[in-house]
């Protein structure tokens, strides 16, 4: 597959523009959250616009893709408009301009965010953009998605173990509660986990917890569980 584009079972990304390609994090986070009737859906840094695609698969709603970068933007917006999929939105805006500026609510709120909090930086200043916290802080999206989400809403997103950690205690402060998580480990025969889905709720209810590990015993082999959550979207599944 070129780097240039990556095709999956109902729409292609094109991905030249933008400086974060389609990556496990990104279809691990599409294929895991579930629209469960949602009428209108925000995804927090589309990018390519995968998630938003994925979501669209699955759902009916409104979604609107937001994008701070300019070319993730235009990118993501070509992606829209060669799929089937008619009912995604994107806007070049950042998160905090959308929370000062709206007052829409969404059932469903979905990011896959910038999550490096002051380690090295990339030459690339739009792959900074996407990797580093510096403009979109853990701080400004519970702060926002406290505004935005609807009373019996959803907030979703995935990080790695330690900063999800952190993530998680930030939320409570804001009265978002941790009701589902999915712990992913990349290999069987090792222990230690890689990433957390997390979903998030105004209101402390039943919590549900599982663990998915991507590949068995060696690269490229992966777990029946793992396909059967992807296999809606990747064309070898």
């Amino acid at each position: 597959m070129p780097n240039e584009s990556f095709a999956f079972k109902q729409f292609i990304i094109k991905q030249d523009k933008c400086a974060m390609k389609v990556n496990t994090d990104a279809v691990l986070l599409g294929a895991w959250v579930s629209p469960n009737g949602s009428k209108s859906i925000l995804e927090i840094g589309t990018g390519t616009g995968v998630i938003a695609l994925m979501l669209a698969q699955k759902s009916n709603a409104k979604i609107t893709a937001i994008d701070i970068d300019k070319e993730s933007t235009e990118q993501a917006k070509l992606n829209v408009e060669q799929s089937i999929f008619k009912n995604i939105e994107v806007r070049h805006l950042s998160f905090q301009d959308l929370t000062q500026t709206t007052d829409e609510k969404y059932n469903l709120i979905v990011t896959n965010p910038p999550y490096f909090i002051g380690s090295l930086k990339s030459n690339n200043d739009n792959r900074t953009k996407a990797r580093h916290t510096d403009l979109l802080s853990f701080e400004d999206i519970t702060t926002g998605v406290k505004k935005l989400l609807d009373d019996k809403g959803k907030f979703c997103l995935i990080l790695p173990t330690k900063e999800a950690a952190i993530f998680k205690e930030m939320a409570q402060l804001k009265g978002l509660y941790l009701s589902k998580l999915l712990r992913i480990r990349t290999r069987s025969d090792k222990d230690t986990e890689k990433r957390h889905l997390m979903q998030f709720e105004f209101k402390e209810t039943e919590f549900s917890e599982s663990t998915l590990v991507i590949e068995s015993d060696r690269a490229m082999n992966y777990t029946n569980e793992y396909k059967e959550l992807t296999k809606d979207y990747y064309l070898n599944f």
